[in-house]
């Protein structure tokens, strides 16, 4: 079986698993994603989640954000871990987004990724769920599944692990398919105790890759 043909049937496999698997950071607005998406790292969505309801109460707004105060912003968003320097890119953005783009998200990938605390992973999540561009984003659950499963081989620079992905992917199944792996990721091939294989939908096609 070919790369190719092992990312379709994955795809396929994943999608009867995890029907309706999306984003797991809440948002009604881009920018609040914007904003959950930098308060994600390393800190897990469930946190995140529950810091921002905090967070938009003090600040409900864009320009609410761009005119706040770092220090108050910091104290709210301090549980997600690397609270000063995650307050200070919330409030430039923010700014930037009022003051250049009239308080919306560009919905151009380069544009995104001049944002203050926006690399790749963030910039491909916003693409892929706000704006309905292909898009693939190399969280630590995809780069771990992937290899895993053999559609990469020891790759685990994201950057390298996403250009391989869009090799092999459809670009209409990339957003989606990355969504399904963090499901699969959290559920079944789990990274701080050995992967649940036996209940896993992939078991018969997995490489294993990784794997002790």
């Amino acid at each position: 079986m070919t790369k190719e043909e092992l990312a379709l049937e994955v795809i396929d496999r994943l999608k009867k698993e995890y029907p309706d698997a999306g984003c797991t950071l809440d948002y009604d607005q881009a920018w609040k994603l914007l904003v959950s998406v930098r308060l994600a790292a390393q800190c897990t969505d469930a946190r995140v989640n529950i810091v921002v309801e905090e967070l938009y109460k003090h600040f409900p707004d864009v320009n609410a954000l761009a005119d706040g105060d770092v220090d108050e912003i910091e104290a709210i968003v301090r549980p997600c871990g690397l609270g000063r320097s995650k307050a200070r890119d919330i409030h430039k953005c923010m700014q930037i987004l009022r003051d250049e783009y009239g308080g919306k998200v560009p919905d151009d990938f380069d544009l995104l990724l001049k944002l203050p605390g926006v690399g790749r992973k963030s910039a491909n999540l916003i693409m892929g769920d706000v704006f309905g561009k292909p898009a693939i984003v190399t969280d630590t659950h995809c780069i771990r599944l992937v290899n895993r499963m053999g559609l990469v081989d020891g790759i685990k620079e994201p950057k390298k692990v996403e250009m391989a992905l869009w090799k092999i992917i459809p670009p209409e199944e990339g957003n989606d398919f990355c969504h399904r792996l963090v499901y699969h990721g959290r559920d079944i091939c789990t990274a701080r105790t050995k992967p649940f294989c036996s209940k896993c939908c992939l078991e018969d096609i997995c490489e294993k890759h990784g794997v002790d």
